[in-house]
């Protein structure tokens, strides 16, 4: 580990001030995932900002809603009572995240800004393109059995290793930032980026840019999280899904999902919602609308397991969620 600066902010706008004017340096959280990387060697922060200490430890509500501050810890947000009574599809996916020490620790914020998940981009003998742009991806050839098989370029195939952004965003949730020229929301569906030509952007923050509340939406419906994974404990996704179904008799009135451990960012299946919303709640629809969503899957021979995965897990979960067994 290299070694760098450290500084406490004393409130928001001084910490976004402290990062703004230094290309080099970081916001430090939780740092379950920044401090991994450094470790590796793959992050060199010059300088680290911690925001721990900011006042954004908080759920409350707001128009309906919630607001949740961005150094909530994962632990506790996944105990909220309102979180658990009105969002089960956040509160169970925070809780199939990690282990119980690193969700003690982990902070909303942070969470959000997890890097994608390759094995070729912690290992810096190998060429990668998100690490050094413009080196190749060694994925793509390589080893690949858990990586993306959808939005995938030639440049990129890593996938986006979070539990919970997948449940925010299938609940419409809005980042709350404040930068050097003032405060944004942005909703999580433009707040993340496919790897395209320059996969070592995640997200669409600029420098500076401070993560301080995430805006949950009024609950439009039951919800769910389902993790498909390797093992019960400490896994990352070979599949997940997030759903929140709304029914008008046998008719689904509206329907929004997220599928988790298949592309570089939360996937938020559109192609599915259109071709279910004023559809009949039925096995037959639930099939032909995930089948539609995945037609645009292009995986390697690794990972082409998690295309029928993908589908029976989304049918299984709407089946669930519409009551239909």
């Amino acid at each position: 580990m290299k070694a760098f600066d450290f500084q406490r902010a004393s409130d928001a706008q001084a910490a976004v001030a402290l990062v703004a004017e230094r290309p080099g340096a970081a916001f430090l959280g939780g740092g379950t995932n920044l401090v991994d990387h450094m470790k590796l060697g793959v992050a060199a922060p010059e300088l680290l900002v911690d925001v721990t200490r900011l006042p954004f430890d908080f759920v409350e509500e707001r128009d309906g809603g919630l607001r949740i501050g961005a150094t909530m810890r994962n632990s506790d947000l996944a105990a909220h009572p309102l979180v658990r009574e009105r969002y089960p599809v956040l509160a169970q996916a925070l809780v199939a995240g990690a282990s119980g020490q690193l969700r003690n620790l982990a902070t909303t914020g942070g969470n959000l800004l997890q890097r994608t998940r390759c094995v070729y981009f912690q290992d810096r003998t190998t060429p990668c393109n998100k690490r050094t742009p413009g080196s190749g991806c060694s994925a793509i050839g390589g080893y690949s059995r858990e990586l993306a098989v959808l939005g995938v370029s030639d440049h990129c195939i890593a996938t986006h290793p979070s539990d919970m952004a997948v449940a925010m965003m299938a609940l419409d949730a809005v980042v709350r930032v404040q930068g050097p020229q003032g405060s944004r929301g942005i909703p999580l569906h433009d707040f993340y980026r496919l790897p395209g030509d320059a996969p070592e952007r995640d997200t669409t923050l600029a420098q500076g840019e401070l993560i301080t509340a995430v805006d949950l939406p009024p609950a439009a419906g039951r919800s769910v999280y389902r993790k498909v994974r390797d093992r019960a404990s400490y896994a990352f996704a070979l599949v997940s899904v997030a759903a929140v179904l709304r029914l008008d008799g046998d008719t689904i009135d509206d329907v929004r999902i997220a599928l988790g451990g298949v592309a570089h960012k939360p996937w938020r299946a559109s192609v599915a919602e259109a071709r279910l919303r004023g559809a009949p709640a039925t096995e037959e629809a639930f099939h032909a609308a995930a089948e539609a969503e995945l037609e645009a899957a292009t995986p390697t021979e690794d990972n082409a397991f998690k295309v029928p995965l993908a589908l029976r897990t989304t049918v299984a979960v709407l089946r669930d969620l519409s009551g239909r067994r």
